[in-house]
């Protein structure tokens, strides 16, 4: 009777390696950037930015990125996008974003950050590539930093054909303007 029970129990039992169902796989969304100069893949970073990715994948999907322009242009710095189009008009935005800028994520060359104002709540919609190690965008214990959401996972020298423009003083920007526009035709979510 035990023998009888004891396998009754152990044929009961998955086997050892066994077709289980897989572990959902938990990936990060990614975010092909089109551009009248060739393209660059984000990879954005939920679980250390939520607010910023969500906020950002809005703009994703509502199209809001089609045909805005690099504004801002500073070799070995930065590459700010997303706030303004060709007629150097500003695009309307909706609410501003928590800064995220705490989460561990350092400006390095490469990752992608959200641009705001003096204040550290006031990010929008312009988000910015780092060309350099800019550690000195960090937070710091007396101050905000500039939130990192992401990073460049293909097409870097993409970015850094557009960091090595030459750039002009227009409208309101004063220095960092590509002479050439650099257009974003479109950013769409990769599936």
């Amino acid at each position: 009777m035990r023998l009888a029970s004891l396998l009754l129990c152990l044929a009961l039992l998955p086997a050892v390696g066994s077709a289980q169902e897989p572990a959902a796989v938990t990936t990060a969304p990614r975010v092909r950037v089109v551009t009248n100069v060739g393209d660059f893949v984000i990879e954005l970073d939920r679980g250390r930015a939520p607010r910023t990715v969500e906020a950002f994948l809005k703009y994703v999907n509502a199209g809001f990125y089609s045909g805005v322009i690099f504004h801002r242009v500073v070799p070995a710095f930065i590459a700010q996008a997303g706030g303004y189009d060709e007629k150097l008009n500003p695009k309307p935005v909706t609410e501003t974003i928590v800064n995220e800028s705490g989460n561990g994520l350092s400006n390095l060359r490469g990752t992608v950050g959200f641009a705001r104002t003096t204040e550290p709540h006031s990010g929008t919609s312009q988000f910015f590539v780092n060309l350099a190690d800019n550690i000195d965008l960090n937070p710091r214990p007396t101050r905000w930093g500039y939130t990192v959401f992401g990073k460049v996972t293909e097409g870097m020298e993409v970015v850094d054909s557009i960091g090595h423009r030459p750039t002009h003083g227009a409208g309101p920007f004063q220095a960092n303007l590509p002479v050439e526009p650099v257009v974003i035709e479109r950013v769409e979510l990769i599936e």
